[in-house]
């Protein structure tokens, strides 16, 4: 990225300007990127947890699976899921609040005994399968978030603040340079002067 700057006071002025925002705001993107790279983990370590214990819930069901024949599936059903929105780091992420079911009433004498924890299964088999699926959305949205952040970061540090250096530098040794020739081209002026004056008295 090339840095288009004049060789005058104002454009120094503005670069400068323009190099102490960059460098005020990289600590803070740099922070924000390492918040960001802590919550991807846990959130990737929280969605291998959800799946081990999804895996078990399931495992629990296989185990019953000959008696799910007589399990009457119309009996529980998710009603609404409640979430929140939660910022992470700036990010706003969706975080789970609640799962709402709807039990049919059933008989309890005419039913199989093992359907109170067949509805039980079925309650925690749904609210782990829809805590890791907001887990996943979460992880999404805060790995795209991340990754944003590290080019931004990589931007400023890589790109912008060395270019902006550069042409600070570049702009300064010419003022310097154009400030020694007028001072040279001044003291060769006086020189002529002052040897024309000796001249004219002679």
């Amino acid at each position: 990225m090339a840095i288009k700057f004049q060789y005058n006071k104002t454009s120094l002025q503005q670069l400068e300007k323009q190099l102490k925002v960059r460098q005020r705001t990289l600590p803070i993107i740099k922070n924000k990127e390492s918040a960001l790279r802590m919550e991807v983990k846990r959130c990737k370590d929280e969605s291998v947890r959800l799946e081990e214990k999804l895996e078990k819930e399931i495992q629990a069901y296989e185990a019953m699976f000959a008696l799910w024949s007589e399990f009457d599936a119309s009996l529980i059903k998710v009603t609404d899921v409640h979430l929140a929105i939660k910022k992470i780091a700036g990010v706003r992420v969706p975080q789970l609040d609640n799962v709402d079911f709807e039990v049919q009433p059933y008989s309890m004498f005419n039913s199989p005994k093992w359907y109170a924890d067949g509805i039980n299964l079925l309650k925690s088999l749904a609210q782990i399968a829809i805590e890791r699926e907001f887990t996943d959305a979460k992880l999404g949205l805060l790995e795209h978030a991340r990754k944003k952040t590290t080019q931004k970061v990589n931007l400023f540090e890589k790109v912008q603040i060395p270019g902006y250096q550069d042409a600070i530098r570049k702009i300064k040794r010419f003022m310097e340079d154009e400030e020694n020739l007028s001072k040279s081209s001044q003291k060769i002026m006086k020189a002529h002067q002052e040897k024309r004056k000796e001249e004219s008295d002679v």
